[in-house]
């Protein structure tokens, strides 16, 4: 009797995906192929107060990090590779393409290591991916910047890091936006790197050739550097959306102070590394019920609320959060269908 009643509670927590394993000797890697910008930085500073925590309570063996060199992908496969014959149980990854490191994936997944993409997110199967709906971000752009300029008018696109799965789905979700709102025009494209120096200098070059613009839609880490690149030329300030950088969330409240300036801020939490995290633990602890694709919410903030957050972020971050391991099973939860 007591043996069917143990496999009868077996069952029970085998069915409603309870885990079974001990993680407390598994080793989660890292990889990361870039690390030169705010967010990056404020990604791998949430990553690492999680995970250090994580080791002291010896719920992981190790949770160590890993960044390229450079933004190439054989770069990053050759360091998915390595992290293979390192014996890693499992590889958090902010990839540099959605589909050329997809080889590296397989191979680590073909040796049994748990592979969780987020960000920059993978397209191979056997991976699973932390994903927020960057294109329905990029289209709520314009969306916010009909209600600024509602007569419309030029638009200037400050892109992000080339070839990654973010830049694509945010400018998907901008030219869709644009297409709703054919009283707006993209008149220029620059790159930024998700980057304020980078932007700045870019949007600089850019200037004297355009017509005059009335907004600059963009992908965060750069609103400051257009600002400041639009002053530096003399131009009209557009209404630049925002990306929950400190500076560009001050430069932001000195505008409304002055006269008022309205705009809307948008990026996904760079503490979202830390969810990965967790996601590739409960997956190593034995879950079966974990789906291969999580949707998690951006942040966003608006005229309303963007002062209140402003003291919480520290001079030169980004707006963030960290997830604990009850966060990571409630977001298993509800993508459960």
């Amino acid at each position: 009797m007591k043996k069917l009643l143990a496999l009868s509670a077996l069952a029970a927590m085998l069915a409603s995906g309870t885990a079974l394993a001990d993680t407390s000797g598994k080793k989660i890697a890292f990889s990361n192929n870039y690390a030169g910008n705010s967010w990056r930085q404020a990604m791998l500073d949430s990553y690492g107060i999680v995970t250090k925590k994580a080791v002291a309570d010896k719920i992981v063996g190790a949770a160590d990090i890993f960044t390229t060199a450079d933004k190439e992908v054989p770069t990053q496969a050759a360091q998915v590779q390595n992290l293979i014959l390192q014996g890693y149980d499992a590889i958090v990854i902010n990839a540099a393409s959605p589909d050329a490191l997809n080889g590296a994936i397989k191979q680590a997944c073909d040796a049994g290591i748990v592979v969780v993409s987020f960000d920059g997110t993978v397209t191979e199967p056997c991976a699973y991916r932390v994903v927020v709906d960057f294109k329905d971000m990029g289209k709520q752009e314009v969306e916010q910047m009909a209600k600024f300029q509602p007569k419309g008018g030029n638009l200037l696109e400050i892109r992000g890091l080339a070839g990654t799965s973010i830049d694509d789905a945010i400018h998907a979700g901008i030219l869709e936006g644009v297409a709703a709102h054919p009283e707006f025009k993209i008149v220029g494209s620059v790159t930024g790197d998700w980057d304020q120096t980078t932007a700045q200098k870019a949007v600089a070059t850019i200037l004297p050739s355009l017509p005059d613009v009335v907004g600059i839609v963009d992908q965060g880490g750069d609103g400051y550097g257009a600002a400041q690149a639009f002053a530096a030329a003399g131009k009209p300030r557009p209404t630049i959306i925002m990306g929950n950088r400190q500076d560009e969330l001050k430069w932001w409240k000195e505008q409304k102070d002055k006269d008022g300036y309205k705009t809307w801020s948008a990026s996904i939490a760079p503490g979202v590394s830390s969810l990965a995290f967790w996601v590739a633990q409960q997956v190593l602890d034995g879950r079966k019920d974990i789906p291969h694709d999580l949707l998690v919410p951006y942040l966003a903030f608006t005229q309303d609320d963007f002062e209140a957050a402003l003291p919480k972020i520290k001079e030169g971050g980004v707006a963030t959060h960290e997830y604990t391991q009850e966060d990571a099973l409630a977001a298993i939860k509800a993508n459960i269908k």
